[in-house]
């Protein structure tokens, strides 16, 4: 099963797999100097947690807020085997699709600055692409957003 969500006019799925939970837009502490696309962190069920503005990162604007704007807390796995909680603001989360209603595929064609887009599937309103949990965050932001308690975390000097 995949949720469906929006980014401008563009469509993406998520694997359900990956879902801890859909929370609504909450207030979120900023990072001071951190990339524009991390929107900052709150605290879920006693742990910080990062969250990413997916819109600021895909298209270069911020989630609008709307009703419908929501956050996605995924498992983001690490190098380690271990997953970390990592939130992804998106907007218009409003759909779910199973396997059967659509196929997945390669696209064919990759973007080097956007690893995260993975296969695509297409439907009667358009084209679909399947969001890659585990290539959102370059190793430096990984490492500076997703470190264990106590370790340390170096703040990479320049992300875009």
């Amino acid at each position: 099963m995949y949720i469906l969500f929006s980014i401008g006019n563009d469509r993406y799925a998520l694997n359900t797999s990956h879902v801890v939970e859909v929370v609504p837009r909450v207030e979120l502490w900023q990072i001071p100097r951190a990339a524009a696309y991390v929107a900052g962190v709150f605290r879920y069920r006693g742990q910080l947690v990062p969250v990413l503005d997916l819109c600021q990162l895909m298209q270069g604007q911020p989630c609008p807020v709307r009703l419908s704007t929501r956050i996605l807390l995924v498992h983001h796995p690490v190098n380690d085997g271990t997953s970390h909680i990592l939130g992804l603001m998106v907007e218009r989360v409003t759909d779910t699709l199973t396997s059967h209603d659509v196929t997945f595929a390669p696209s064919g064609i990759t973007a080097d600055d956007a690893p995260y887009l993975g296969d695509v599937a297409t439907d009667e309103h358009g084209m679909i692409h399947c969001l890659r949990v585990e290539s959102l965050l370059p190793a430096p932001m990984r490492v500076a957003l997703l470190s264990q308690p106590g370790e340390p975390k170096p703040w990479p000097r320049q992300l875009s």
